[in-house]
């Protein structure tokens, strides 16, 4: 691919908004667009998106970077994609259902049913998605027993990405990434899966085209650039699955790297060139085409501490809070004077697997306040990760130091409580919305900046602080992952 422009755009496309932002070769990101997206909840447990917010909201975020910039510098662009989101499309990729968002719960029934019929472990084996709900693959079995017609009239079954690229270049094309999620992807032959997809009566020709990720899908027709205002024929490539592009954005797709997204969710990542296959993780591609990125986890992570605080310490609205409370709890010692919790407020991926799992503060005293339960909880966050990591050294996949993004590297106290516990240095990324930031380096290694992704990666991303741990505070934070353990307890029938 030959060079052309000097600027790349990582188009963003989350659950809650699109962003649209152009980077230089030194990741520096110089003009963006932004645009919401809504999501309805007709009823408890269901979360669906219109396919039209999806498109509007990102023709909204690339007119305003095509507005701030001259477009004739755009050498390429790609997308990063919320995961796990399914839509049903006729051949115009007109929606003909709402899109089912990743959040959903509905098809919590289809995993015992899915896992007994096909086989749970050999599901595993060949998606690397330990059974849970979050795959699509459950929400495709529940079409067919719930809405058979509504799953064998739609004409196409698409990502976010396959439904944006369908429409920015007319080729409908899902990265490796960014297919991978769905659960109906072998992740060694790199293809649907035939033996899943023949179980749900289901054929490959309505999914979208497959791409390894950096490859040329296709150029920007002229109607889209007519609304957008960028160039007609700009190349765009193959990005995928905003989790993995995060974790390329800053540059922890390679050995010896724990990413650590201390978001919504928690996600606790490393690089393998093999696919370790755990009930410790999911095993997802890896966002440079090469290798396995192997992923723990956290439904409720800032999300859980977030809840604290609105529903204890008066809300976010007070400026003060985080700090007040951060103040507290970094004088508490390591085990909050024996408060423990489970940290499980929407369920629980790894270790366990269990949507039903809830939260709980354990072992309450007169003497305990909000700042230990603000401690306990970030330390039984903190020990999911180290429990994570420590998993993966024992199966050969050892690391020298974490790489932390997301809103929550942001507390010093946080941060320095995940180095002790896991006994790793961590380094805060300093490379901003990582996720548009990877996406802008599939696009650059598409467009022939770069001979590789790990070239893009060094060239683009920034590290900040480093927090190096303890080593004394090992023992206690041994010792309370053990007592952490216990705090599980599942819901009988």
């Amino acid at each position: 691919m030959s060079e052309r422009g000097d600027l790349v755009i990582g188009l963003d496309s989350s659950t809650q908004s699109t962003k649209a932002i152009a980077w230089t070769r030194e990741g520096e990101a110089v003009a963006e667009g932004r645009a919401p997206i809504a999501m309805s909840t007709p009823r408890a447990g269901r979360a669906e998106q219109d396919v039209e917010d999806w498109w509007s909201a990102a023709l909204a975020a690339l007119k305003d970077v095509a507005a701030t910039i001259d477009p004739a510098r755009i050498a390429g662009l790609a997308i990063s994609n919320q995961r796990e989101t399914v839509a049903l499309v006729d051949d115009a990729l007109r929606a003909t259902r709402p899109a089912i968002v990743w959040l959903d719960e509905r098809a919590v029934g289809e995993v015992g049913r899915l896992t007994s019929q096909f086989g749970g472990e050999r599901l595993h084996r060949v998606t690397g998605k330990p059974p849970d709900l979050t795959p699509v693959v459950y929400r495709l079995s529940w079409l067919r027993h719930h809405a058979p017609d509504e799953l064998d009239t739609a004409a196409r079954i698409l990502d976010v990405h396959g439904f944006l690229t369908g429409r920015l270049t007319g080729r409908a094309v899902a990265s490796w990434t960014s297919a991978d999620p769905f659960g109906v992807f072998d992740i060694g032959s790199r293809t649907w899966s035939s033996p899943i997809l023949t179980h749900l009566g289901l054929d490959s020709t309505r999914f979208a085209d497959l791409e390894r990720p950096g490859a040329l899908v296709g150029l920007l027709l002229d109607e889209v650039a007519q609304e957008t205002g960028l160039v007609p024929g700009t190349p765009v490539f193959a990005a995928g699955g905003d989790g993995q592009c995060a974790g390329l954005g800053v540059n922890a797709v390679r050995e010896g790297i724990v990413f650590l997204n201390l978001g919504t969710a928690i996600v606790t990542g490393t690089w393998s060139s093999t696919p370790h296959i755990s009930r410790s993780w999911r095993t997802m591609t890896s966002p440079d085409g090469e290798g396995y990125f192997l992923e723990g986890v956290q439904r409720a992570g800032a999300f859980l501490v977030n809840w604290f605080i609105d529903t204890f310490a008066g809300g976010r609205d007070d400026p003060g809070v985080f700090t007040r409370l951060e103040t507290q709890a970094a004088s508490l010692p390591i085990g909050s004077d024996g408060v423990l919790v489970c940290p499980y407020l929407s369920g629980c991926m790894d270790p366990h697997w269990d949507p039903d799992a809830r939260a709980a503060f354990l072992e309450l005293a007169p003497h305990h306040g909000l700042a230990h339960l603000y401690r306990a909880s970030l330390e039984a966050l903190t020990l999911e990760s180290a429990r994570c990591i420590a998993t993966m050294a024992a199966n050969g996949l050892s690391s020298s130091r974490i790489l932390a993004v997301g809103g929550g590297a942001n507390s010093e106290l946080w941060s320095r409580m995940i180095a002790d516990a896991s006994g790793l240095p961590l380094t805060r990324s300093e490379s901003l919305e990582a996720s548009s930031l990877g996406a802008a380096m599939s696009a650059a290694v598409g467009a022939g900046w770069f001979p590789r992704f790990s070239d893009a990666a060094a060239a683009m991303s920034r590290e900040g602080a480093t927090f190096l741990p303890d080593h004394d505070l090992r023992p206690a934070w041994a010792a309370l992952l053990e007592r952490q353990a216990k705090a599980y307890r599942p819901i009988s029938p």
